[in-house]
Order: C-alpha cells, then sequence, then structure tokens
C-alpha cells in the first residue's frame, strides 16, 4: 500500500465515523423516569450505602469486576518510542478493544503525564478503586519493572506489565512444546537471548521457573554479551551475568539449542544459525522484521524449529493468546494479584491446548488438505481458535484458588466454562477465520461491477489484504478514473465485454453458450449479444477457467443477476433447485438463515432439500449444524396446511438422513431459547444443543427476518449465498456496503477452493 494512502487511511479509520475505538454503552435500561431515578438520584443511593458498609460490595453493584485499566506514561510505545501519553492513546485503545473482543473485559484507557516511577505508583493506586485489575503497558525499562513491583506489592487487585510477561507466557508455552518436539530436556538447553529489555528479562526469569538453568542462559543486549567483563549493567540485567568467555552474539551461537530475539531485525545470519547444536530452536521475535528471515533461516537448517511475533509465518507468539485470558481468570475469582503460578497455569494450559486436536473451525482457516497437528509448524495455538476462553481463564482461576489469591472461588465448572463460552459475542472471530481461510490459496474474483466505487473499494482492499486475486470488470474509462481517485495503483485485470477487444474471447464463449441455449430458442448472433452483458461474459469466465469465481448484483436487481447465471453456470449435478443462505452474525452467535432470496414458497420436498444443502454450507464454516424449521405452530399444534407441509418435510428429513440434527415445526422462540424449548417441549432432539440454523417456510418470512435482524440487532449479514449452483458464483444484495462486499469475496474463494479440493 502506498504510504501516503495508507496514511489517510490510518486516520479515516481511527476518525469516523467517530473518534476513537471504543465507547461507554449502558447496561441497564434508561427508557423510563423510574429506570433513571434507580440509576441516579434518588435510587443510587441505597447501593451506595451497601458498598459504605461493605466495599466488597462494590464487585456486586458496580462493573469493577469487569473493568481493567490500560495504563501508560509513553515512555515506549510500539517501536515509536517515548511520544508521550497523548500519542499513546490510539494504541491503549487498541489494547482495549482486543480485551473486548477475546475476553469481553470492558477496559478503560489512562493515559498519565508523569515519567517519575515513585509519583507514577502514587497516581495508579489512588485510582485503583475504580478498578478490578490494571494492565500496564508501554512504560520503558528499567522503571517498567520497579512500577510493577510497588504497584503488585501495594494494591489488592490484579496487576501485570503485558509487555514483560504476555511475551514471556506465550514464549514460554511455545518452547516447552519444541523442545518436547525434538526429545530435548529443558533443563539441559542452552539459550542465547537476543535482547535484555523487559520482555526478555521475563521470558528469561519464566524459563528458569520451568527448569532452564541460568548458567545455560547468554544474554546479548546492543552493548554486547551481559559477562562479567560489563560495568554499565542494573540489577536486572546483572542477574544474567556469564561467567563463560563470551563476547559476541557469533560466538554464544556456536553450539546452542535455542535463540530468543527480542531485539531487533536481522541481526543473526544463516552462518551463525549453521553453528547452533542438531535441532534448534530459534524464536525471532522482533516486528516487523524478525532476527533472522523465516525463509532465510528454514533454507539453513531443515531441522530448525521457527516461531516469529509475525501472523504471515508458522508459529506466531501472539501477546493476544495471553493477557485476555488471564485477566479473564483473574477477575472471575476477585483475584488479589497475579502471581507466579497463574502464570506457569497460562503456561501449561497454552502449551496443552496446541496438543490437542484442533477445531475444524481454525483448521478450515488454512485450508481443507493443511491440517493443524501439534509438530514443528504448529507448537502454539492460533489466536483464533474459540477453546482460548474456555481453557486458559480456568486453569488461571484454579491456579489463584489453589495459591490462595482467590476471593471469590469457583464451584460449579461446568457452569464457568459454559458462561465462558457465551462471552464470545457477535463472533467477529468468524470473519476473521473466513478471510484468513480465503488467504490460504490464492483465487481469481471477478467483481463484474467495478464500475461502481464501492465495488471497487472492496476489491482494492481484497487486493491489499491477499483475500483474492481481483478482476474488475465494467467501464474501463470509469474504473480507471475511480482507481485513481481512491490510489488503487496496484496491477489488476480490467475486463470490459462491450470492448471490441473481447470480440475473439466472445466468439470462444458463445460456441459453448449457444449449446446451452439452442433449445431455448437462442441463435449464435443472440448470444454473442448476451456476452456483452458482464454477468454473461464473467458467467463464462468462471465456466471456462478464466477466473475461479465471481459476485454480481450490487447495481442490479436479483433476478435479473440470478437468470444469466443459472442460464451460463447452471445448477449442479443431482440439485433440482437452487437456494440461498445468510449468515448472521448475532450477539449470540452465527445464525444461518435459508432461503432468503430465491424459492418463494418451497413445498416439503424442497424445503428438505434446502435444509440438507444449507446444512452442507455450514460444515463448511467449520460448524456442526443444527437446525430448526420455522413455524407459527410448534409439533403439529396445528393442522393447517402450512404447518403440515413443514411436518412432512421434518418426515422426510428424520427417514433419509438420520444424522442431521434437525426438528419442528417450531416457532423462532422455542428454537432460539433453551430453556424454553426444554420445559415445554423435552422430546425434541434440538434439546440441549444451541440451534445455529433456521429455515424459513417461504421467502416472504425469510427476507423480511433477515433484514430486521441485519438492521434492529446490528447484526453482520454475510451473503446471500447461493447454494446448489454448478460453480462458485454469488449474487450481493442492491447497494451491499464495502465491507459486505469483501465478506463475499472471501466466502466466493472459500467456495471456491472447497469445489478444487473436492474434485482431487
Amino acid at each position: 500500500m502506498d504510504k501516503s494512502r495508507e496514511r489517510r487511511e490510518s486516520l479515516v479509520y481511527h476518525a469516523k465515523p467517530k473518534p476513537g475505538k471504543i465507547e461507554v454503552v449502558p447496561t441497564k435500561k434508561y427508557n423510563s423516569q423510574r429506570d433513571l431515578a434507580l440509576a441516579y438520584s434518588p435510587g443510587v443511593a441505597i447501593p451506595c450505602q451497601e458498598i459504605e458498609s461493605d466495599k466488597d460490595n462494590t464487585y456486586k453493584y458496580t462493573n469493577k469486576g469487569n473493568l481493567v485499566a490500560v495504563i501508560t506514561n509513553g515512555t515506549a510505545v510500539l517501536g515509536l518510542g517515548d511520544i508521550g501519553p497523548e500519542a499513546s492513546k490510539p494504541v491503549m485503545e487498541g489494547k482495549a478493544l482486543l480485551f473486548k473482543i477475546f475476553a469481553d473485559i470492558d477496559v478503560f484507557d489512562i493515559e498519565i503525564n508523569e515519567k517519575d516511577p515513585k509519583k507514577f505508583v502514587e497516581i495508579v493506586k489512588s485510582l485503583s478503586p475504580t478498578f478490578g485489575g490494571i494492565n500496564l503497558e508501554d512504560i520503558k525499562a528499567p522503571e517498567a519493572f520497579q512500577i510493577e513491583k510497588d504497584l503488585i506489592k501495594g494494591l489488592d487487585i490484579p496487576v501485570m506489565h503485558d509487555d514483560q510477561h504476555g511475551t514471556a507466557m506465550i514464549s514460554c508455552a511455545a518452547l516447552i512444546n519444541a523442545i518436547d518436539l525434538v526429545n530435548k530436556k529443558i533443563k539441559s538447553v542452552k539459550l542465547v537471548m537476543s535482547g535484555a529489555g523487559s520482555s526478555a528479562i521475563a521470558s528469561a526469569k519464566l524459563y528458569i521457573s520451568f527448569g532452564l538453568k541460568r548458567e545455560n542462559i547468554i544474554m546479548v543486549d546492543s552493548k554486547g554479551v551481559i559477562n562479567n567483563k560489563r560495568t554499565d549493567l542494573n540489577d536486572e540485567k546483572k542477574f544474567f551475568v556469564t561467567k563463560r568467555n563470551i563476547n559476541t552474539l557469533e560466538e554464544a551461537m556456536i553450539d546452542s539449542d535455542v535463540f530468543i530475539g527480542l531485539s531487533t531485525g536481522d541481526i543473526l545470519t544463516s552462518k551463525m544459525l549453521k553453528t547452533m547444536a542438531k535441532d534448534p530452536i530459534v524464536f525471532a521475535m522482533s516486528n516487523p522484521n524478525p532476527e533472522i528471515n523465516y525463509d532465510l533461516a528454514m533454507s539453513a537448517r531443515k531441522d530448525l524449529i521457527m516461531a516469529t511475533g509475525r501472523s504471515d509465518f508458522p508459529n506466531q507468539v501472539n501477546n493476544v493468546l495471553g493477557f485476555p485470558f488471564i485477566f479473564r481468570g483473574a477477575l472471575d475469582v476477585r483475584a488479589t494479584k497475579i502471581n507466579e503460578e497463574m502464570k506457569k497455569a497460562a503456561v501449561i494450559a497454552l502449551a496443552n491446548l496446541a496438543k490437542k486436536p484442533v477445531p475444524e473451525q481454525v483448521n478450515i482457516a488454512y485450508g481443507e488438505t493443511k491440517r493443524l497437528i501439534f509438530g514443528k509448524d504448529y507448537i502454539i495455538p492460533k489466536p483464533f481458535d474459540p477453546r482460548l476462553i474456555t481453557e486458559v481463564p480456568p486453569a488461571v482461576a484454579k491456579a489463584a484458588m489453589d495459591s490462595g489469591v482467590a476471593r471469590e472461588p469457583i464451584e460449579d465448572w461446568d457452569r464457568y466454562i459454559q458462561t465462558l463460552d457465551s462471552r464470545i459475542g457477535n463472533d467477529t472471530k468468524l470473519i476473521r477465520l473466513i478471510h484468513r481461510r480465503a488467504k490460504s490459496k490464492l483465487k481469481k474474483l471477478i467483481f463484474s461491477e467495478s464500475d461502481q466505487l464501492d465495488v471497487l473499494k472492496a476489491a482494492q482492499i481484497c487486493k491489499e489484504d491477499g483475500i483474492v486475486e481481483p478482476i474488475l470488470m465494467g467501464r474501463k474509462k470509469t474504473i480507471k478514473k475511480l482507481m485513481k481517485s481512491i490510489d488503487f495503483n496496484d496491477k489488476v485485470i480490467i475486463i470490459d465485454p462491450k470492448d471490441k477487444s473481447q470480440t475473439k474471447t466472445i466468439s470462444k464463449y458463445a460456441r459453448v453458450l449457444f449449446e446451452n441455449l439452442k433449445r431455448k430458442g437462442k441463435t449464435q448472433k443472440d448470444v454473442k449479444q448476451m456476452l456483452r452483458d458482464r454477468i454473461y461474459f464473467g458467467s463464462m469466465m468462471v465456466l471456462s477457467g478464466d477466473a475461479d469465481s465471481m459476485l454480481a448484483g450490487y447495481s442490479r436487481s436479483y433476478p435479473s443477476a440470478f437468470i444469466p447465471i443459472l442460464n451460463t453456470i447452471g445448477k449442479s449435478k443431482g440439485i433440482k433447485r437452487v437456494s440461498a443462505t445468510n449468515l448472521m452474525l448475532t450477539k449470540q452467535g452465527p445464525l444461518f438463515l435459508s432461503d432468503t432470496s430465491l424459492n418463494i414458497n418451497p413445498n416439503a420436498e424442497q424445503l428438505a432439500k434446502i435444509a440438507i444443502n444449507t446444512a452442507k454450507t455450514v460444515k463448511m464454516f467449520g460448524i456442526e449444524p443444527v437446525i430448526g424449521i420455522l413455524s407459527f405452530s410448534n409439533f403439529g399444534s396445528s393442522d393447517s396446511e402450512e404447518a403440515e407441509k413443514i411436518s412432512s418435510a421434518i418426515k422426510l428429513l428424520h427417514n433419509n438422513n438420520p444424522d442431521l440434527i434437525v426438528d419442528g415445526p417450531i416457532q423462532s422462540d422455542f428454537a432460539l431459547n433453551k430453556e424454553m424449548l426444554k420445559s415445554r417441549f423435552p422430546f425434541s432432539n434440538l434439546n440441549g444443543r444451541k440451534v445455529n440454523t433456521l429455515i424459513f417456510p417461504n421467502l416472504d418470512s425469510a427476507n423480511i427476518s433477515y433484514k430486521i435482524i441485519k438492521e434492529l440487532d446490528d447484526a453482520i449479514s454475510i451473503g446471500p449465498i447461493l447454494i446448489g449452483l454448478n460453480r462458485p458464483v454469488h449474487i450481493l444484495q442492491l447497494g451491499a456496503s464495502v465491507e459486505e462486499i469483501v465478506n463475499m469475496a472471501a466466502i466466493s474463494a472459500i467456495d471456491s477452493q472447497r469445489r478444487k479440493i473436492r474434485k482431487k
């Protein structure tokens, strides 16, 4: 991306539609005067009095128990250094965002204009009654060490400097697994640490707590090896003074087993790497440039296990695997601190999770041909693994209880884990998964209306993010003019079917299309004229293998886009009727709705087919379908024709597809409310399960419902996803947003990947 455009887009992102990345949202009703009287005066006096009599009641009547302060003075921000408290605020807001989306923890970011450690500590102490925990961020060493120590000593709530301990815990989990894979013992490995800042020192100390011998560590800072010849060392560095006669990084690397890089890019050479012991382990975690290039390292040593801080290589050491879940566990038992036992518990939980079979939902992000299995390329869980929230917080909470720092011990662990699982909410993780899966194998996607600004913007995002390789279709002059206006400078294919340059291609496509349509009253001249239409032309590109997929329909009615596709692409073998589903990302999680676009009033057999085909689509996302077929009645309470239709569809499904979890007819509230369903209809096979797929009795109800959910529930809609076509072509909703187009592009890519794999 051009630097000037990157700057502009970043500034717009942070400024629009409202400045910043977080906001405060009420959690109680405020509609009536009664509500307001309870929220403030006079009703608020009562919980105030309760807290005055017992300060612990703060957790009962306020948000303190789920509120963390992200605090900095801006002295060591990212790669920017000492930029001051005001300039650090966007970073702290970003941290707050991660806390919320990964662990449902609320955050106030606090930027303090104070560099004196003692004064800084006093300020934080004075603020502490507001918070259930404190995350220190981007404070320079060595002051960060003392600030954290003093706050831990002076406060009775969890305090953690993530720059130190986050990297330490994640890298430690990865290191334990890497050492296990090469059949070595941690007590015997020789480790070189490049870097001696807060994260490096904290990491080394944590490794020691797991058995690494201090005398087997060589630590190197910007001035060289930390040895007994140095006179410029602070107390933290003195702890790692080596007595060995080693003065350079090059010397330190000879016969070493492990290299940990928390310093700067490109300081480790392939020559140094080759001097390491058999089966070396290298964690080059400097960002954006690792201490040694990944490809260079892997080509130098075939026996190497390597991790980086980057997402585009295997084994990413990412702090987001740690801090949201560690604080989640600490808050949930009202821990007085985050102690070493809790950190070690998080390490073990992360290490063990990497050894467990990976859910299909995670596997699918990397392509169906590549399964994530514990090994050299998978030693640490992925950040979007949905199991993190149910694995790490319980381990941390239990360690807090066992070590005596938990004030509210958990008694019902099953219920606690269910609560954690429900905190995921509007699962934007699924969107990240979809995008990651699309990127795993780049596909060529036609944007058939690229002369529309929003479509072109979406194509630009897809190109830059590596989601698809876009083919821009439309009026060439208009496309080029729009590209210039949005700084879209990447080389892409632009096709205008009406341009004379496409005459030869149209003749080629016409021969195929004529064979399909000659019995429908179309002449060769008719067919050639039809191919000047971009949807016909694009469909033929996909059918002929000149493109992998296509998106259409942004500026056309659904039927006018669908008919050319059906005439060209046709239905898949064995499919009598094409249908469509919408994936809705709601506050309760992902929900698939069918049929939202095509079948006006399907009969029982057609409803059953729609359910079967929708189930296949749900599985494409790595989700096991649990299906309710909706009606105004429940399980035969009405003998109307409409209800009987659904009962017949259910009978067909139960008889012919016994493995499919489906039931009905059922009202929507009973389908979505497990407690209601259990109390009234305990016989249903939906009991005890979370319904994630709804089949509607007709197009009216499906289309109306998904659009109401989209507008009123603030749900993200992805779709309609066409089911049953012979090729991966999809139709956008009229006037779809840029975000919706990007998401559908990713879906189209995944659909194409899936079909290619299935054919092999």
